[in-house]
């Protein structure tokens, strides 16, 4: 046996000479089987599926019965209407509605619908408020029946058997001279015309008369499934392609060498630094901000089961979400087993936690060994990670996994640049492939397989030559290791297009595209406008992380342009890393939205960028004073424009949050003023040390103790600046909850979640389902009685008050929508303004009321119990003012905590941060019911109003907050000011008995929640839809005003396929009076209930079956106008 010294200077033995025979099965199993995987994907998109088909017909079991059946496409593929003309005799002689496919007196119906109307002396077939034809009801006894169909190409109607003259030039003879020919008495409009239906109606009673048909096919082209020859082409694709995969690594190891194992040693041993980034997570997941889009997500995949597919279902008329969205069946399979807000964002959580484990454990390492053994640069990489992904990612949204997949893109393939396999790289198109097809912004993927290509031509010529010297041929040596790489990429369409075909993701991507938001690539530059109003997707917290990457991404590239190689940094993985977001910067121009929480998907590259950056900097510092005070100049620069923006979050994440509205200040002083005045103060201190330069000593060598300390504390800036900015986000969020505290806050809500009590704001918001319920007993003062005993609202001698001194429109004042705010349905430069109130709020003229009133009441009050006074007058404003009598007050209990008065005009009130509306006086007047029938006035309240001018609200009064003993309250109002738009109005006060909307709504029956309060929801089922049919909501739940009207009342409008179109021309809108507990001023949102116009209506039952369409099938174009 060698003794040591010998061991050493021993040659190894020669590794086996490799053969041809070697690795020729290996080639032939890459090439058949990735060619076969890559076709199998390819040919998922065309192959047949089966679909499920609908026909609605009408009259339904026997009966004239009328039917609800909204579509979600708002038109059907074609329809066809025969009706015998005997039926139109059955109507009275004032008319009647014969056929409508929309209640009449429906929002939009008239513009929208079909209906064939009968007068005392027509019958007329009106679509879309255009005549088809019309004819003489007088004559209907010389017709048989009235025909009706309607497809994309024409819509066309008759009446059999009747005919009319007209007159027409004669062909061939002088001008002018006409004939009188006979003619069908029929009409036809032209075009794409197909009447919305949401529903079959009809004035006709009884048993349905011989004859009378309605048939409907119902658009069903998205409801499909995959066929057998589908589902064996998608499974054979996976089978191939991993086989592929499993003989490209036999390639690999062509080379004589191992593989390397997949998790390098110590991967998963903790360090100080993943205790701070994961425990900053994990707080962060429970007590931090969601992201705009939640409840819009959360809604999509609750409904996708029910619906077979996974439908945008806001927007869109019902298209799917495919070629982009398998990350929400991730989101699906969660929320099937809890739709608790911390459930179902487990997902987001994972994504962020192996974010940060890739960053500390592959990327750091690759990014050289000056980065790999700085503690700073870790720690720096951590922040600005976790600066990046608090205000983006925390919530449904896709960007989590984008972020997550653009950097197992990038580490796999500095992966395969590192040991010369291919195997890597073709993980690393695989996984981008899949990352491009959960969202748009998945193109940062591509931007990393693009930053690594010429290192991979590299590889793939080298093993070539390398199979080539071995006899395998010029195709034979390259074709079986692209093959499998192929394969890999396009085995994402199986998963795309798994149960859709082309031809429907091709309508989808056109609907998508006609309807918008939908923005050309050189309008890219609105997302970045967008970024610097002072909005919530313009924040400071969103402002710095994007910032703050874009100084580290100069600042690394200019040491590097500099300086070529600097020491501890691999140039390479470096240049590579900043071509990802350089090229992210292009691909993310071509996405059609442009909002800034899509800058969520730099999370990661992000934080990576500053671990690189914390060495350049502390390499560059070296050579010049100067360079650090450079740097920290910068880094006061971005703090002054990213504290220009407001400490705002996304709707109810902002409940109690310092600043959410504005900028920081403190005692008066602006925070992005004071950061501006340091700005000037570095640029000051680069002046001093440039002119410095030439005559002070050399900085001290690396080598020295100093120079040690310079390098290793140079980036301590950018350490410390987003440590700060990241305590700065948890702490404002903690604040919030604790502010709030016992009111309602997202902290709160998901610490209740793990307690079991998963219903989140439902559980907080107090409804009002009664409001005659809660009426005063007025109190009659023996010394001084009401003027007018009827009516002691109007107490003792009123001023200026009347029961009609209301004006007609009481339309509140419009809100400025900031450019840049998410989901609104427009993107462009500069401000808009919506309006818009609660349902019935809006006035007009009602019954004649108990006082004398004709003026509308909201809320459901009844005008026969509930007097009104206000002081508008017609002409010349006079002085007005008014005390009314006192109102006993009922034992107090808890689930009477509030006296309401609804009002209308501009009130005096303080809003819930503190800030004055101006207008009149309303204040409640508290006292205690003496013995001899007088009332002893205790105090004063001024109510809380939430407002908005001038329309109906509901003031408050807690009773929490007035003295204990106190069993009577009046109104005193004073309107001294003679401009017009100065008056107010008011009812009695009342005590009204509250309940939880969660006990109210259940979570049982259909309810539309608005895309913005899905998530806060959860217990609450939004409506269903099936075979192109949706359920008919019985209840609406909006966010706060300012985003219903300018955010979800037009994203789900009508024009845009939204819900809101067969809703709203179904139903009535009543506002139901709700109110945050413990949290009485907050505009948290509201509760509309949805009055059917037609409450006999029934579900229309629908003939349903199956039938096998190809990828190239479509029933033509979706009505999109």
């Amino acid at each position: 046996m060698p003794d040591a010294a010998t061991a050493v200077l021993t040659k190894p033995p020669a590794a086996p000479a490799v053969t041809p025979n070697d690795f020729r099965t290996a080639r032939l199993i890459a090439l058949l089987a990735g060619l076969l995987g890559a076709l199998f994907a390819l040919a998922t998109p065309f192959l047949p599926v089966t679909q499920t088909t609908a026909v609605l017909k009408w009259p339904q079991s026997g009966t004239l019965g009328n039917v609800q059946a909204p579509l979600m496409s708002q038109v059907p593929i074609d329809l066809k209407a025969t009706i015998p003309c005997e039926t139109i005799a059955q109507l009275p002689e004032r008319g009647g509605m014969l056929l409508a496919t929309a209640p009449p007196q429906g929002d939009r119906a008239a513009l929208e619908a079909m209906f064939v109307r009968v007068s005392e002396s027509s019958v007329d077939v009106i679509d879309r408020n255009a005549v088809v034809v019309s004819a003489d009801r007088s004559r209907m006894g010389e017709c048989t029946s009235l025909t009706i169909s309607s497809d994309s190409e024409r819509t066309y109607a008759a009446f059999a058997g009747l005919t009319k003259q007209v007159e027409r030039p004669v062909e061939g003879a002088a001008p002018g001279t006409t004939e009188l020919v006979t003619v069908p008495v029929e009409g036809q409009l032209g075009g794409d015309l197909r009447p919305q239906v949401v529903g079959v109606f009809s004035d006709l009673k009884g048993a349905a008369p011989a004859g009378l048909s309605f048939d409907m096919t119902v658009d069903t082209r998205f409801s499909s499934s995959p066929t057998a020859i589908k589902l064996i082409a998608m499974i054979s694709a996976v089978l191939c392609t991993l086989i592929a995969l499993a003989a490209l690594a036999r390639l690999d190891s062509s080379d004589g060498r191992g593989h390397r194992r997949f998790l390098p040693a110590n991967w998963l041993k903790p360090t100080w630094a993943d205790g701070a980034v994961i425990g900053t997570l994990l707080l962060w997941h429970f007590a931090g901000a969601n992201t705009s889009d939640d409840g819009y997500i959360l809604s999509m995949v609750r409904v996708a089961p029910h619906a077979g597919y996974m439908a945008n279902y806001f927007r869109w008329y019902g298209v799917p979400e495919a070629p982009f969205g398998w990350y929400y069946y991730v989101i699906q399979v969660f929320s099937e087993i809890s739709t608790a807000s911390p459930w179902v964002r487990l997902p987001a959580l994972a994504c962020a936690i192996l974010c940060w484990l890739v960053i500390s454990r592959e990327v750091v390492p690759r990014l050289g060994r000056g980065v790999r053994t700085s503690k700073v640069a870790l720690w720096t990489g951590g922040l600005v990670f976790l600066a990046f992904w608090l205000p983006f990612d925390n919530g449904l949204r896709s960007e989590p996994v984008v972020a997550l997949g653009a950097l197992l893109t990038w580490v796999s393939i500095e992966r395969a640049i590192a040991t010369g396999r291919l195997l890597p790289a073709a993980v690393a198109i695989l996984v981008a492939a899949f990352t491009l097809a959960a969202a748009p912004t998945g193109l940062m993927c591509v931007a990393a397989l693009l930053a690594g290509i010429r290192p991979m031509v590299r590889i793939v010529v080298r093993k070539h030559r390398h199979f080539a010297a071995l006899g395998a041929g010029r195709w034979g040596s390259t074709l079986p290791l692209l093959a499998p790489i192929a394969a890999a990429g396009v085995l994402v369409l199986t998963v795309v297009y798994s149960d859709q075909t082309f031809a429907g993701i091709q309508e989808a991507n056109r609907v998508r595209q006609v309807t918008g938001p939908n923005l050309a690539w050189y309008e890219d530059y609105l997302r970045y406008y967008y970024l610097f109003v002072e909005t919530v997707d313009g924040s400071l917290s969103r402002r710095f992380a994007f910032l703050v990457m874009l100084l580290c991404l100069f600042t690394t590239m200019l040491v590097l342009l500099r300086r070529r190689q600097v020491p501890g940094i691999a140039s390479g993985p470096t240049w590579r890393l900043m071509g990802v977001v350089f090229g992210t910067i292009f691909f993310m121009m071509f996405n059609p939205t442009k909002w800034t929480h899509h800058f969520g998907a730099y999370a990661g590259i992000a934080g990576s960028l500053a671990a690189v950056t914390a060495v350049a900097v502390s390499a560059s510092a070296l050579r010049a004073r100067k360079n650090r005070a450079i740097f920290l100049a910068g880094l006061l620069f971005v703090l002054a424009i990213a504290f220009s923006g407001i400490n705002g979050y996304w709707y109810v994440s902002s409940f109690g949050v310092p600043w959410f509205d504005k900028r920081i200040s403190l005692h008066g002083y602006q925070s992005n003023t004071v950061m501006l005045m340091l700005f000037g103060l570095a640029l000051a201190l680069v002046g001093w040390y440039t002119l410095r330069e030439d005559y002070t000593a050399p900085q001290p060598s690396a080598k020295t103790a100093r120079g040690r300390r310079i390098r290793r504390f140079a980036a301590i800036p950018l350490t410390v600046v987003a440590a700060l900015m990241v305590a700065l986000e948890v702490l404002s969020l903690v604040k919030g909850a604790v502010s709030q505290y016992p009111a309602y806050s997202l902290a709160r809500s998901n610490f209740d979640a793990l307690g079991g009590s998963t219903c989140g704001l439902a559980n907080d918001v107090l409804v009002e389902p009664d409001p005659n319920g809660g009426r005063l007993a007025p109190i009659i003062d023996p010394a001084h009685p009401p003027t007018d005993p009827a009516d002691p609202l109007a107490g003792v001698d009123p001023v200026g008050f009347a029961p009609n001194g209301v004006p007609n429109d009481l339309s509140a004042d419009s809100v400025e929508v900031k450019p840049g705010t998410g989901n609104t349905s427009t993107q462009s430069v500069g401000a808009a303004f919506a309006e818009g109130q609660s349902a019935g709020t809006g006035g007009g003229q009602g019954a004649l009321g108990v006082n004398g009133s004709t003026v509308a009441l909201p809320f459901g009050l009844d005008p026969a119990t509930t007097p009104i006074l206000g002081s508008y007058q017609n002409g010349v404003q006079q002085p007005a003012n008014v005390t009314s009598s006192w109102y006993g007050l009922p034992a107090r209990s808890a689930d009477r905590p509030l006296v309401v008065i609804s009002a209308a005009g501009r009130i005096l009130s303080f809003d819930d941060t503190g800030a004055m509306k101006y207008g009149q006086s309303l204040t409640v007047d508290y006292g205690k019911h003496l013995p001899d029938g007088s009332v002893q006035k205790l105090g004063t309240y001024l109510p809380r109003d939430i407002g908005p001018f001038p329309s109906w609200r509901n003031l408050r009064v807690p009773l929490d907050e007035i003295a204990p003993e106190a069993d009577a309250v009046r109104i005193v109002a004073n309107d001294p000011i003679l401009i017009g738009d100065q008056w107010l109005a008011f009812t009695p006060p009342r005590m009204p008995k509250l309940q939880t909307l969660n006990s109210l709504l259940g979570s049982q029956q259909p309810i539309l929640l608005d895309w913005a309060v899905g998530l806060q929801f959860p217990c609450q089922r939004p409506f269903d839809h099936e075979n192109g049919v949706a359920e008919v909501p019985g209840y609406r739940i909006l966010p706060d005003r300012p985003l219903a009207i300018s955010s979800t009342n037009t994203w789900q409008a009508e024009e845009f396929g939204g819900p809101l179109g067969f809703s709203q021309m179904l139903a009535k809108s009543v506002t139901v009076p709700t109110y945050l507990k413990d949290d009485w001023a907050r505009d948290w949102g509201s509760l509309e209930r949805y009055d059917q116009y037609d409450r006999n209506a029934v579900p229309a039952k629908l003939e349903t079956g199956t039938t096998t369409r190809s990828g190239f099938w479509s029933p033509g174009s979706l009505r999109v106008f």
